[in-house]
């Protein structure tokens, strides 16, 4: 039976894009015409979601809006004849899929925004995606990959990506028990930004998680870390040794939006996809690339 209910953290106040974020959500962001919200929204969709619950901020109003009907911008493309925007906009959000938001106050970590939706999510396992991370297949979503796992073994499971050792600092890092399959294997634990020289693995968590409702009653057992922070990948660490939790080694290319670099490649490689948006960008790049000033 698929995941109904995915949690997805964005109450994170997008520093490291101001000013753009200073009067609008990081997750309203485009990648190219669609916010980065919406993106992560559909794939959950795809995975088989009923219920996606937003843990937000009280200046991002936004992100709720982008999934509520405007009934005024819907009349002024219907007059206007403009059928194919207008069905862009109406099919933003299937009728069948529920928003709902829950708010978290404080900066408090990923671990404790995942606690905030505990009464939404109820008794039942649940996905979590990290709208700062577009991961592109073009033929199944992350989250649809690790859903067809997932109905196969019936445990939690993590998705995962090798980095460069030098910048495991900077992720959730994984350690594997040994055997199993490839792209496939149990976790033996997690760790949180290890240095490189204690760093069991190079394998980075990418913000991709199915999980038991067991783990919230892990994180209300957590004790805040580093910077007063509760940290999701304890929580995880606690229920490695209740039961099995798998890394899955997803297929696909991700992005990581929260940084500019990350962000700007997301938005050249998604441009390129696109046949409106092909054509001319190839050619922009082409007379760039030929340019007597580079």
């Amino acid at each position: 039976m698929p995941i109904k209910k995915y949690v997805l953290p964005v109450a994170g106040l997008g520093t490291r894009f101001l000013p753009a974020t200073k009067a609008i959500p990081k997750e309203m962001l485009p990648i190219v015409d669609k916010p980065l919200i919406q993106y992560v929204v559909e794939e959950a969709v795809e995975a088989g979601a009923t219920e996606i619950i937003l843990v937000t901020h009280p200046s991002k109003r936004a992100l709720e809006d982008h999934f509520d009907i405007n009934v005024e911008l819907e009349r002024t493309l219907e007059k206007k004849g403009k059928t194919q925007l207008l069905e862009r906009v109406r099919t933003i959000l299937p009728e069948n899929i529920r928003v709902a938001a829950v708010r978290q106050h404080e900066p408090l970590g990923l671990g404790h925004a995942v606690l905030c939706a505990k009464e939404l999510v109820g008794n039942e396992p649940f996905g979590v995606i990290l709208p700062d991370v577009l991961i592109h297949h073009p033929q199944r979503g992350c989250m649809a990959q690790m859903m067809k796992v997932y109905q196969q073994l019936g445990h939690s499971i993590i998705a995962v990506e090798p980095v460069a050792h030098d910048q495991v600092d900077k992720y959730g890092i994984v350690s594997l028990e040994a055997g199993g399959e490839e792209g496939l294997r149990q976790l033996s634990g997690i760790v949180e930004k290890p240095t490189p020289e204690n760093a069991p693995s190079n394998l980075s968590v990418v913000g991709r998680y199915i999980l038991p409702p067991r783990v919230m009653q892990l994180l209300e057992q957590t004790t805040p870390g580093s910077g007063g922070e509760i940290q999701l990948t304890d929580a995880i660490a606690a229920l490695i040794q209740e039961e099995p939790v798998y890394a899955y080694t997803f297929e696909g290319t991700s992005y990581d939006c929260g940084n500019k670099q990350g962000f700007l490649r997301a938005n050249i490689d998604y441009g390129l996809r696109d046949p409106e948006t092909r054509e001319g960008l190839l050619q922009q790049m082409s007379v760039q690339s030929h340019s007597p000033d580079r």
